[in-house]
This record gives structure tokens, sequence and C-alpha cells, in this order.
């Protein structure tokens, strides 16, 4: 879709592009997609496995670990096999990935999806016409995604203002 609508538009970041993936796998997990036990502990698996992966990878970067800590982590706190937790660990450190890539994706995806509760909860856009806007307008930050997808009128020194997490 990427090549199909606003090539111009090259933001491709975690934000976007992992952190939209990540917004269809809470929005999959609150549809009631996975059908079984079993599906259900996958999905939270993965979702824990994300969580960790922020919390190893900024812990290694601000230099409090060091890797084989990261990979004691995933194996005694995730439970992943040894042989797969340094292999995740050694993906994160010599994959080109910058310190701030895995909380990247989870705040991308945190933007996705207050902008679907915003839009689609309120009845304002259907999920279909949510989903079609995201793909339709291209890589760019989320905010102004928001700010195109609701119409908001921005100046030049526009400063981001968007609060889109709450507990």
């Amino acid at each position: 879709m990427n090549d199909r609508y606003k090539v111009y538009r090259h933001f491709n970041t975690p934000f976007w592009i992992e952190g939209n993936s990540l917004y269809w796998e809470l929005l999959l997990w609150d549809l009631n997609f996975p059908r079984s036990p079993e599906d259900r502990i996958g999905m939270l698996f993965w979702r824990m496995h994300r969580c960790a992966r922020i919390i190893f990878s900024l812990n290694y970067h601000l230099g409090k670990w060091t890797p084989q800590q990261c990979i004691d982590f995933l194996v005694d706190r995730v439970g992943h096999e040894r042989a797969n937790a340094e292999g995740e660990v050694r993906r994160s450190f010599v994959g080109g990935y910058s310190p701030l890539y895995q909380i990247a994706y989870m705040i991308g995806g945190l933007q996705f999806w207050a902008l679907k509760k915003e839009l689609v909860d309120t009845k304002k856009m259907t999920y279909k016409q949510y989903h079609d806007a995201i793909l339709r307008e291209n890589a760019m930050p989320i905010e102004m995604l928001r700010a195109l997808l609701t119409n908001q009128s921005l100046k030049r020194d526009f400063k981001t203002s968007w609060r889109f997490y709450t507990k």
C-alpha cells in the first residue's frame, strides 16, 4: 500500500510500521480473535515478549545490563528457551535497531489505538474508513495523521500537544 498512495511520504519508523502491527494485535485481541485457550496464551506470550524487549533494550542501552543479563531476563521472566533468547538479544543489538526502537513501536501502537478510540469508538468513522485512511495517507507522524483525519487546522509554528495515553 505504501507504493500506491502518497509515495512521497518517507516516515518509515517503528512508530508507524511496527506501531500499526502492534495496534492490529491489540485490536484482534479486543475483537476476540483468539478462539482457543492456546491462541489466547500465545497472544499474551507475545505481548509479554514485546514488553520484555522494551525493558531489556532500554536497560542494555543505558549501560545497566549486559547482554547476558538480557538473555537471562528473557529466559527467567518471559519463558524463552535459552537459544531463542540469545538470538533475540543478538538481533536487538546487532540488527541495526536504534536504542529506542522497541519503545517506539509501543508508542506508535498506543497512538493508533487512541486514534481508533477517538474516531471509531465515537462512530465518527467505521473501522473500514479508519483503516483505509491510515493506508491511503501513508507513513507520517501519527499526530499529523490525527490532524488530517479530524480536520485540524495547523499553524506554521505547530507544537505537539496530543495526550494519547491516560491511565
